[in-house]
Order: C-alpha cells, then sequence, then structure tokens
C-alpha cells in the first residue's frame, strides 16, 4: 500500500466515546438492549438516523417506530452497533465521492442499502450479525480515501471517465496501486477493530485464498452483498444470479438471501 494511502488512514481521527461504549457493551455477555439505549439516546445524530431508518420500508417493520427503545429492540445489538460506527463515521470523515461520480447521500443509501440487505438476509441468523452488520454499513468507506487522493493528485476526472461497475477494482489499482476493500480493512485495523472483523473484509474480494474456516461465511456474505449492492449499479440481474451461484458454492442460504432482495427492491 503506497505512502499517500497510508498517511490518509493515518491521519483519520478516532472513532469517538459513544461508539467505544457501543462496542464494549455489544461485546461484554452481561451487555443489554438497556445499556445500549442510554448510550443511542445521548447522541442526537445517532438518535434521528436509527429512527428515520426504522421507518423505511428497507428493513420491513410493520408499524411506526416512534422511540429508541423501540427501534433498538427491533433493530438488535449488532445492527445498532453497524448505525453507530456508520454515524461516527459520516460526522468525522468528509464524504467527497466525486471521483466516483456520486454525493454524499447517495453513498449514505448506498450503505443503508447493503446494510438492509445484509440484516434481512441474516435476520434468521443473529449470531453472524454483530460482525456483518457493522461491515456492511462501511464496506465502502475506502472508496472515500481513493477519491481524496484522486482528487488531490487531479485524477479524479480521468478516473470517473473510464469508470464502470464492471471495472472498478482494476481501476483503483491501476490509478492507486490498491483497491477499496484492501483500504476499508486497513481502516477497521487502524480503528482497532478485532482481527476477524478485519480479515473478513479482506478476504471477500479474495475468496479463493482464505484459509481460515473462521472467515469464510463472513467474507462470502460481504463479497456478495459487495456485488448486488454496488456503487454504480446496484441489483444488476446479472450479478444477483452470480451471486445466487456464489451462495450454491459456498453453502450460504440462497433462499434468504432472494427474499431478502424482494423485500429491498
Amino acid at each position: 500500500m503506497n505512502e499517500n494511502i497510508i498517511k490518509k488512514i493515518r491521519s483519520l481521527p478516532p472513532l469517538p466515546k459513544s461508539v467505544l461504549e457501543i462496542q464494549r457493551i455489544t461485546a461484554d455477555p452481561e451487555g443489554s438492549i438497556g445499556d445500549l439505549i442510554k448510550v443511542v439516546k445521548e447522541d442526537p445524530m445517532l438518535t434521528a438516523n436509527l429512527l428515520k431508518a426504522a421507518n423505511s420500508p428497507l428493513y420491513g417493520f410493520s408499524r411506526q417506530i416512534k422511540t429508541v427503545d423501540q427501534a433498538v429492540s427491533l433493530f438488535g445489538m449488532s445492527t445498532v452497533k453497524g448505525f453507530a460506527v456508520s454515524s461516527a463515521v459520516r460526522s468525522s470523515i468528509k464524504i467527497d465521492l466525486s471521483a466516483y461520480g456520486i454525493s454524499e447521500n447517495q453513498f449514505v443509501n448506498h450503505s443503508q442499502l447493503q446494510n438492509a440487505l445484509i440484516t434481512n438476509w441474516y435476520k434468521r441468523d443473529r449470531s453472524k450479525l454483530d460482525l456483518l452488520s457493522s461491515a456492511s454499513f462501511l464496506l465502502d468507506i475506502g472508496a472515500v480515501v481513493i477519491s481524496s487522493i484522486l482528487i488531490s493528485t487531479d485524477k479524479a476526472e480521468d478516473f470517473k471517465s473510464e469508470l464502470t461497475s464492471e471495472n472498478r477494482r482494476e481501476l483503483e489499482e491501476e490509478f492507486i496501486g490498491s483497491t477499496t476493500t484492501k483500504i476499508t480493512a486497513e481502516i477497521f485495523n487502524h480503528w482497532k477493530f478485532e482481527q476477524l472483523f478485519v480479515d473478513s473484509i479482506k478476504f471477500s474480494e479474495d475468496l479463493a485464498n482464505i484459509e481460515d474456516d473462521n472467515i469464510k461465511e463472513y467474507a462470502v456474505a460481504l463479497h456478495i452483498i459487495g456485488k448486488i449492492v454496488t456503487l454504480t449499479n446496484p441489483f444488476d440481474e446479472k450479478n444477483i444470479k452470480e451471486s445466487f451461484e456464489i451462495c450454491d458454492k459456498y453453502g450460504l442460504n440462497k433462499e434468504a438471501l432472494e427474499e431478502a432482495i424482494n423485500v429491498i427492491k
């Protein structure tokens, strides 16, 4: 990874205390929904984002959600943790993805779509959502670093003019010598997230080289989320079909994924 990327990552601010507290609560076997609700209520932006999402059709709740207590109870601790990390990152990092031709609002919607898809897909297997929910929210945060470097080196317009949903990874490698996924993994490493979390993101674009079975399902699931909800062409039918094939290959629940796609589309 080149020096420009490393400097950008090292310059990122630390996560706020509220996020660290939420991480502590969700990692503690004795941590409770009540403890989490108290922390969420102290963060007005997180509260607003949580209630807005809870009343979005993306998550399929059947009634209007009016309180933080309701939202936290319905989403569960793992998804709330994802909202907290995402909210903190958006408030502390300048989101400029003009090199990709998308706005900050589009990026926020994209991140929420990725999270909604994984949440609906794994709603019957919530044990894995602690990692998957947080990771899905910020799977593409590395693109913010790439865009920043491209803008500062006057390469943004050239990059944007060549970018397609099919060539993104190769184009990132060509222009800056790394990819969104690798940089995202390194950002979470910088923030001292657990190794399983970092490696699951890192290997989500390199499934063939996964040696640790503990990583495999997480990495494959994140790979599929990134493949279906792309930055520039989400829910492409070809990508959905290929994702079902990957589910079959690695033994993931294809029927639950198809159901989740139908809820969101």
